[in-house]
């Protein structure tokens, strides 16, 4: 364990990379989710209170705040392990029926009951190995690219690593219907790289797409959510910016992930960072 001083250390001399996405309406948005809406609902001038002295001058102070409606599914987030059920059942065999209460949530397996996550990151570039700057929409990252990227940039997966997966699929996010690609598909993991994933035993895999696996034109089955979160119980982030991490070359990283504490949360938005 590093003392506190020797890890502020550390901390000031590294560069950190933002891996997230900015929230603003109108971003993509999966249609499965409400859209994202944002109201500035009091405006600097509505209320005014004193606001001390400087000198001779008395003066007033205001403040401005917002509302804004959204599922925990939007922007940069990640994903509860009670986000998916298959054949009714969550991870660890839970009853999906039994452990949503109603309207008010999970009981069990929700984002709330996620702890912090800080552990070594690694990037494997796939967009990168393919010398694209996105892959194509419908590619799946198969396990093989996944091993190719690992030999490529001279890095090892280990258990307890976060594994994040550039597919360069982020160029488009200014282009939202492009980016959703609800007709065309967008890259991602197939179920090869989801079981080598499990078999290397990670803690948590995300990518740069709105729904992290391969989604084919025309084909809406999903089946690398119920491999990572039901079967594995490997979270998913979905709607990463890795573009700059990428072009710096990093590999490995110390990666830092916090989601919010949302009792019942399916999920939470997230602004995770890599250390470098």
């Amino acid at each position: 364990m590093l003392e506190s001083r020797a890890l502020g250390s550390l901390i000031e001399s590294a560069r950190a990379f933002d891996l997230s996405v900015p929230l603003f309406q109108g971003m993509p948005i999966h249609p499965n989710h409400p859209q994202y809406l944002f109201s500035l609902k009091r405006r600097h001038g509505d209320l005014v209170w004193p606001g001390g002295r400087r000198g001779e001058r008395e003066l007033t102070a205001s403040g401005a705040n917002e509302l804004i409606v959204m599922t925990a599914h939007s922007g940069t987030h990640l994903d509860a392990l009670g986000h998916v059920s298959c054949d009714g059942r969550c991870y660890g065999g839970r009853d999906a029926q039994a452990i949503q209460v109603g309207t008010r949530g999970l009981s069990e397996l929700d984002i709330a009951s996620v702890e912090p996550i800080v552990c070594r990151g690694v990037l494997l570039d796939v967009a990168g190995l393919e010398n694209v700057e996105s892959l194509p929409p419908g590619y799946a990252v198969t396990a093989d690219h996944l091993e190719a990227a690992e030999r490529r940039q001279n890095v090892k997966v280990r258990a307890g690593d976060a594994v994040l997966i550039n597919t360069g699929w982020i160029a488009h996010f200014d282009d939202a219907p492009r980016y959703l690609g609800l007709e065309t598909g967008t890259p991602g993991p197939d179920e090869s790289a989801a079981r080598w994933l499990v078999d290397r035993q990670v803690r948590v895999t995300g990518d740069d797409t709105v729904t992290y696996e391969v989604i084919r034109a025309g084909d809406r089955s999903m089946p690398v959510h119920p491999i990572l979160l039901v079967e594995a119980g490997i979270h998913i982030i979905e709607l990463m910016n890795l573009a700059a991490a990428a072009k710096a070359g990093v590999s490995e990283c110390t990666f830092v992930c916090l989601p919010l504490r949302i009792v019942g949360g399916t999920a939470s938005p997230v602004r995770p960072i890599a250390l470098v």
